[in-house]
């Protein structure tokens, strides 16, 4: 699948440079980062280094076509000043993703129904890390809903289709407003999904009436957090390329993990996708997890790891588990990824796994 490009330090300063291309930008502003919505993503599939905005996804050039590229210049300032908390009987059935059409830009191309907008995959019943954009930071709640079993995707969304799954109340940040910061919190997801569905996060501000909106398209498929419709040849979702480096599995050691190394091209030239799967050897319980390898021709990390934590950059690579993926039972298995820069090593590197 193709994953999208984690956000950079050169992301961030085209973000710094396209911000300011655009007149007068609102100031308090934020949209869920992961599950991507479709502001959020469009955006990373449209920004080209030179900061301009030209879609590869189908969907997000005809919301361009059809609204202009402010919107996606302000992807994070889906939001009404006037919302205070309202939902049904405010925002009409069909206007949910763009929050109604009284915020301070025309978000309305964003409510098209069609099935190729970028998709996040993702497992039903897993934790996930949930992450809403702090653009400006503000106290409040987070409501985030999810369709419901037997909802129609070939037609408007509509508040009957919703049902909530959680909420949360000033969550911790990473990262600080005017860039690529976010709130965090952990989520379950709600089993007994399947296909395609959409998310819909509520941020309601307690400080002011100023609410946003953000509308995530995913697909429960077993996946653990890939993205696929976004960038060069994103735009149709389709299956794993075959790996041009073969899984390998390392001797287990004492420590009661293993880990599985597998890499393929991501259609950018000179850059390439890893995912390691980290599987509990032992008889008991997991708690917590790190896998060490060490590169050995030049290659870095774009961006950061998802499902991990970087703690050792290259050429000596150390991540650890993330706060909701550290225990695993026996012979169970969990997995992150990551964009890097450079070719796929060849032959693949040696991974370590340990527990403390």
């Amino acid at each position: 699948m193709k994953w999208f490009k984690s956000a950079a330090i050169t992301a961030v300063m085209v973000l710094i440079t396209s911000v300011l291309m655009v007149p007068s930008p609102a100031q308090a502003h934020g949209v869920t980062m992961f599950p991507g919505s479709r502001t959020f993503l469009c955006w990373q599939d449209g920004l080209r280094d030179n900061g301009q905005i030209q879609p590869y996804n189908p969907a997000c050039a005809d919301a361009v076509a059809q609204s202009g590229t402010t919107p996606l210049y302000n992807w994070f300032a889906v939001l009404r000043s006037d919302g205070a908390g309202r939902t049904s009987g405010f925002i009409p059935d069909g206007q949910i993703c763009s929050g109604g059409t009284g915020g301070p830009y025309d978000f309305s191309a964003y409510n098209a129904v069609r099935s190729d907008w970028p998709l996040t995959h993702l497992t039903a019943g897993a934790n996930i890390q949930m992450r809403h954009s702090n653009w400006a930071e503000h106290p409040g709640d987070f409501n985030y809903y999810i369709t419901k079993n037997g909802w129609n995707p070939n037609g408007p969304l509509k508040w009957s289709d919703l049902e909530p799954f959680g909420s949360v109340t000033d969550p911790p940040k990473n990262g600080g407003p005017g860039g690529l910061g976010y709130y965090y919190w952990n989520a379950q997801l709600p089993s007994g999904k399947s296909g395609r569905h959409i998310i819909f996060t509520h941020w309601i501000r307690s400080d002011s009436n100023e609410n946003f909106y953000s509308c995530s398209d995913v697909v429960f498929d077993g996946g653990n957090g890939e993205v696929t419709g976004v960038g060069p040849g994103g735009g149709t979702p389709g299956p794993d390329p075959d790996p041009t480096v073969t899984p390998t599995d390392p001797p287990p050691g004492d420590s009661g993990c293993t880990a599985t190394w597998k890499a393929s091209d991501n259609g950018w030239a000179g850059h390439f996708q890893g995912e390691v799967t980290v599987r509990n050897t032992g008889d008991s319980a997991l708690n917590g997890w790190t896998v060490s390898w060490t590169y050995g021709g030049g290659q870095a990390f774009d961006g950061t790891p998802w499902n991990g934590v970087l703690s050792g950059q290259p050429p000596n690579v150390t991540v650890k588990n993330a706060t909701y993926n550290g225990q695993l039972a026996p012979d169970a298995t969990t997995s992150f990824g990551f964009n890097a820069t450079g070719s796929i090593p060849n032959p693949a590197p040696t991974l370590t796994c340990t527990s403390p």
